[in-house]
Parts: C-alpha cells; structure tokens; sequence
C-alpha cells in the first residue's frame, strides 16, 4: 500500500485533479474541502504528507499548518502548500509557519511529483510527464 497522502482544496475540480495523479502514483490519498475537516482528518489519520491550499474556509491553509506544527502528533508530518497567490510574502508565510515546501498554482504533474517524492523521501522520482494541474 502507498503512502497517505491528504489533500486539502476547496476546489471539488482542484482536489478530483490532485486526487487522480497521486493515486495514479501509487499514493494513498485522503481529502479534506475546509480547514476543520484537514484539522481533524491530519489528527485521527496521520497521513505521511499534507497538501494544503492557502485559500480554504474555515482556517486557511497557513493556520492549518502553524496549528499541526505545535501539536507533537503532527509537528514532524511534511506539509507542501500550494496557492494561485504568487507573491514573495505568500511564500515567506508558509516558511515561518513551518511549510516544508509552497508550490505555485496551476502547478505542472512533473514538479508536484517530484515535490511529494522529495518530501517523503521516496527514492526514484516519477518519470516527467508535463500536464498542467
């Protein structure tokens, strides 16, 4: 079985994308649509990796993470976030609430892969695939 892997979008589009390319992977995948079910899934299913959007109702992506890095359960779990919001200070956000990468939307199959690999310590990376996300 793959790693668990939840994704956090409120974006039924986005997350169904996100979805289909990691199970494809081989990753086993878990979704949340707002920042209270991400709270509860990360905490009653310890998944390996979180992918978080910024923008979510609820608490947004950047309280989700602040909040699983002071909790000991969740404090060491990766956390990727990804964002339509390109500024430097979206990116500076992420780093000081403990975000182990931040990804830029429409992010491309290639780099989310290689991302998810990397922070999960996965040994090969998937071969590249361009296709927009």
């Amino acid at each position: 079985m793959g790693k668990r892997i939840l994704v956090v979008d409120d974006d039924p589009t986005s997350l169904k994308l996100l979805d289909l390319v990691l199970n494809k992977e081989g990753y086993q995948v878990m979704t949340a649509s707002n920042g209270l079910e991400a709270l509860r899934k990360a905490r009653q299913e310890s998944p390996d990796l979180l992918i978080l959007d910024v923008m979510l109702p609820g608490f947004d992506g950047f309280e989700i993470c602040h909040r699983l890095r002071s909790e000991p359960a969740t404090a060491a779990t990766p956390i990727m976030m990804l964002s339509s919001k390109q500024q430097k200070s979206d990116h500076d956000a992420a780093s000081k609430v403990g975000a182990n990468a931040f990804l830029a939307k429409p992010v491309d199959r290639t780099s989310l892969l290689a991302k998810v690999a990397e922070l999960l310590g996965d040994q090969k990376p998937p071969e590249p695939k361009p296709n927009a996300i």
